[in-house]
């Protein structure tokens, strides 16, 4: 059961910036950990980002560290992914994930409900 809907994917070319955008129902909202990951034309799934609940920890993959920045708006249920400095090599569907627990994770084993997930294509 899809419960989470990502926007704010496009065609943008290199150095553009984005900014997807992930909407997650549930009360506890606030105490999950929350994850992007993507996967490109044939690809692995691979992690992106991810941010704990509570403290707001987060982690990057090492090829985003530095241009991408994951954040959270407890309030609005929603967790956000700014995407800067794109590169061609960004091009993939990005999807968002929530963990059953609160703490970051790069493993996409460890996240239980995930969006259908938004396409990025970055032009050279």
């Amino acid at each position: 059961q899809v419960e989470l809907d990502e926007s704010g994917g496009g065609l943008v070319q290199a150095g553009d910036s984005l900014r997807l955008s992930c909407t997650a129902p549930g009360r506890t909202f606030s105490m999950r950990g929350l994850g992007w990951f993507r996967q490109g034309p044939g690809k692995e799934r691979e992690f992106v980002a991810s941010i704990s609940g509570n403290s707001g920890m987060t982690v990057y993959a090492d090829s985003v560290k530095g241009r991408f920045t994951i954040s959270r708006d407890n309030a609005g249920n929603m967790v956000h992914l700014q995407m800067n400095s794109l590169k061609p090599e960004d091009t993939a569907v990005y999807y968002c994930a929530r963990r059953r627990g609160s703490s970051v994770s790069v493993s996409g084993d460890e996240y239980d409900s995930w969006g259908q997930g938004t396409q990025v294509t970055v032009s050279s």
